[in-house]
């Protein structure tokens, strides 16, 4: 648990924190998906509260299938949707939804809808959504490697003065890798200051070797997303060799032993191998992660120095199912007056991923980190 910058006592601190927002055992289904099965999920999204203090929800609807061929083998992401709920999230109930066709951009087709964050603005809402498209060619001299049936993933963003005009808002892309090492783009989560907005999504290769993390910045002045850093988290080495995809940076409250620090939370998803290993008939059985059955780590960063980002679960995840494959990923907190609401994917005994909610109240979260 050593690290460079924080001693074992305050690691131990953030140990805990971060273990009693993501508590497997309290956690509840809010969102299930269409059905049971491996391949079934609802998630990929964030959590954020308007004025009258009610909770909104956003994710996508995801069927079985296979990101490797297309349509061929499953309908995939087949619908994003916001959910609002008017009881400090007892229940939820869907407001908006958008089918892929409702997302196409210009003669591109949407093949499969992925992770998406929502957000007030000056201005309004804004919701930025991420889906694989047709009519997107791999870089130049790697087109043999684009499979038929097969798009590339991008960033889009719809723009609206009030939540409800999202459902009819213009759609425009925002962020599209153009570097082999960067052909797909997904998952934008969102870190806002006083000065900025980051986004961070993930990143794959032209080849699917690896799933990485990325940032890009909106200044409060700026309509686009520029300045993007496509390396600023580096692959682990151990569990998340072949997976480090971020999906959620808070900071931790100014509170005891953090009271004069600045010191910055990011929860990722990891795992060793984009397909499924088969482990050695004398290994210890563990779940080992793999693309769509992630397993979940956090990082830290100090003084918003985001290139000195370093890692707390170096050697094993730390935030693993007690059900099903183990996935547990696409973690997404909101801190709130009265506590931390913190949601993320579980995978269940029948391998589905619902989406699962834990409430935190700040005294707790005080006793921690004092």
């Amino acid at each position: 648990m050593m690290n460079d910058d924080l001693s074992p006592q305050l690691a131990e601190s953030l140990a805990d924190f971060t273990h009693t927002l993501i508590d497997q055992q309290a956690a509840r289904i809010i969102v299930s998906p269409h059905h049971g099965g491996s391949g079934f999920w609802f998630g990929g999204g964030n959590l954020i509260e308007d004025s009258q203090g009610r909770l909104l929800l956003v994710g996508r609807y995801r069927n079985h299938g296979d990101s490797r061929a297309g349509v061929q083998l499953g309908d995939r992401g087949l619908e994003l949707a916001i959910f609002r709920s008017e009881d400090r999230g007892q229940s939820f109930d869907k407001i908006l939804s958008w089918s892929k066709q409702d997302l196409r951009v210009g003669e591109s087709e949407v093949l499969s809808i992925e992770g998406s964050a929502l957000r007030w603005t000056t201005n309004g809402v804004e919701l930025l959504l991420s889906s694989e498209k047709t009519n997107l060619a791999y870089p130049v001299g790697l087109e043999a490697y684009q499979k038929p049936g097969t798009g590339v993933w991008t960033i889009d963003l719809l723009q609206a003065e009030h939540l409800e005009g999202l459902q009819d808002a213009k759609i425009r892309t925002v962020l599209r890798g153009t570097d082999p090492q960067f052909t797909h783009v997904k998952d934008p989560h969102l870190y806002e200051d006083p000065q900025r907005t980051l986004v961070l999504f993930c990143t794959h290769p032209f080849n699917w070797t690896s799933s990485n993390t990325a940032w890009a910045v909106k200044g409060n002045d700026q309509d686009d997303y520029t300045n993007v850093n496509f390396d600023f988290f580096p692959r682990g080495f151990t569990w998340d060799v072949a997976i480090t995809r971020g999906t959620c940076l808070i900071d931790v409250p100014r509170i005891g032993a953090f009271a004069n620090r600045t010191l910055s939370l990011m929860f990722y998803d990891g795992g060793e191998s984009l397909r499924n290993l088969e482990p050695h008939i004398a290994s210890p059985a563990r779940p080992r992660g793999y693309s769509c059955e992630e397993l979940g780590g956090v990082a830290y960063v100090l003084n918003r120095e985001w290139q000195t980002i370093k890692r707390l679960s170096h050697t094993l995840p730390w935030f693993v199912s007690p059900y099903g494959t183990g996935s547990s990923r696409y973690v997404d907190v909101h801190r709130s007056t009265d506590g931390y609401f913190v949601t993320w994917q579980q995978s269940q005994p029948d391998q589905s991923q619902p989406l699962v909610m834990n409430f935190v109240p700040h005294d707790r979260v005080r006793e921690i980190l004092a």
